[in-house]
């Protein structure tokens, strides 16, 4: 039986998300678990008169590939993938994630040999497609939600299509306010950190490049970040989860780094002099996403979170950061997560979660939700 929200959200992906015109051509990404949901893609693009192509994913089989590969090998897997992206206008990813440590027995070097043969790969897509990406429900992701795969199938569909319309309307005064600022002050338990964003553009997020959304986000002046910031959500990383993660800075670079992890947390921060650097700060509002649940496409997105990402730097918001990781680090500052305030020079705009400007009240989740 065919399911009508799916149909939805398929319609949503390619009109809103990747905007697919007539004659263009549309690389759906899939693990075949989620083969429903790119049924129902591959059918709204014939709706649309353009052309979908099919890409099917396996965890198990790239696995076994990933243990092996040599840097001859990935750079001719490198060049077919980027000839694929370079046929096409927009790409849908959909992740059918049923176990996130199938890669964790993989070494380090393997990982991060691939990020660096991969990066320019990477880079045409974000850069030179139209791109989306999301998550598919799973008992994996329902176990990590910690619901029935019956409720975090209902919650998913839920928060990815969320009113981005309307999202959008309300992150407004927040991105005017983010570019007007200098100084950015972050204040909860186990933290204290300070940062400019001056002159870094600010970006909004509503349902463009990833599904659920709903975040605003620019980069940290590179070398001005100090202080210390200590996570309290798990932070995946290459199938691996650390939690208690802290952080302390010193003119920008991570100076200590600890966590349940340590020494394996520091090997990842030594990838690269990128990677002891931030290239992203964000500051998460979707008002259906309120837990986390160790799966960064959500918690990212938390109402009353930010987030704030050793590595990389977009090109949309560059501090100048390069590196082969990105890693998105999210702390939550709702009182029932320890609480916490942010300071936009020296200006209180948020507290323990809750906006306290008037022009950014509507972000509020039971503001939003009952507008």
């Amino acid at each position: 039986m065919r399911d009508q929200r799916l149909v939805e959200l398929a319609k949503m992906l390619l009109s809103h998300s990747v905007k697919l015109q007539k004659g263009e051509k549309v690389l759906i990404r899939g693990h075949y678990i989620s083969k429903p949901l790119m049924k129902e893609l591959v059918r709204e693009a014939y709706n649309l008169n353009a052309f979908p192509f099919v890409e099917i994913m396996d965890d198990e089989i790239m696995k076994e590939v990933h243990i092996g590969f040599e840097r001859e090998q990935l750079e001719i897997m490198a060049a077919w993938q980027l000839k694929r992206y370079e046929d096409v206008d927009a790409v849908v990813s959909i992740y059918g994630e049923e176990n996130d440590a199938e890669l964790a027995e993989i070494a380090p070097e393997k990982h991060q040999l691939r990020g660096e043969v991969f990066k320019p790969v990477q880079k045409f897509i974000i850069s030179e497609r139209r791109w989306v990406l999301l998550n598919y429900p799973t008992f994996g992701l329902a176990q990590k939600a910690k619901m029935s795969l019956d409720n975090f199938e209902d919650y998913l569909l839920d928060v990815c299509t969320v009113d981005y319309e309307k999202l959008n309307k309300a992150m407004q005064p927040l991105k005017e306010l983010m570019d007007r600022t200098d100084k950015v002050r972050l204040v909860s338990p186990g933290t204290d950190l300070t940062f400019s964003i001056k002159g870094i553009p600010t970006i909004i997020c509503a349902g463009e490049n990833n599904v659920p959304d709903g975040e605003v986000f620019t980069a940290p002046v590179r070398d001005s970040v100090n202080g210390t910031i200590t996570y309290n959500t798990p932070c995946p990383y290459q199938g691996v989860t650390f939690n208690n993660v802290c952080l302390t800075f010193k003119d920008g670079k991570i100076v200590e780094a600890t966590a349940d992890q340590s020494e394996r947390i520091n090997k990842i921060f030594d990838t690269d002099e990128g990677a002891r650097y931030v290239g992203e700060f964000a500051i998460g509002v979707n008002p259906q996403i309120m837990n986390p649940m160790g799966d960064i496409l959500f918690d990212e997105k938390i109402a009353g979170s930010i987030h704030f990402t050793p590595g990389e730097a977009y090109s949309d918001a560059d501090n100048g950061n390069k590196s082969a990781i990105h890693w998105d680090m999210v702390l939550i500052q709702r009182p029932e997560f320890g609480g916490g305030d942010i300071y936009f020079d020296d200006v209180l705009i948020r507290k323990d979660g809750q906006f306290v400007l008037p022009e950014l009240e509507s972000l509020n989740p039971e503001n939003f939700n009952t507008k």
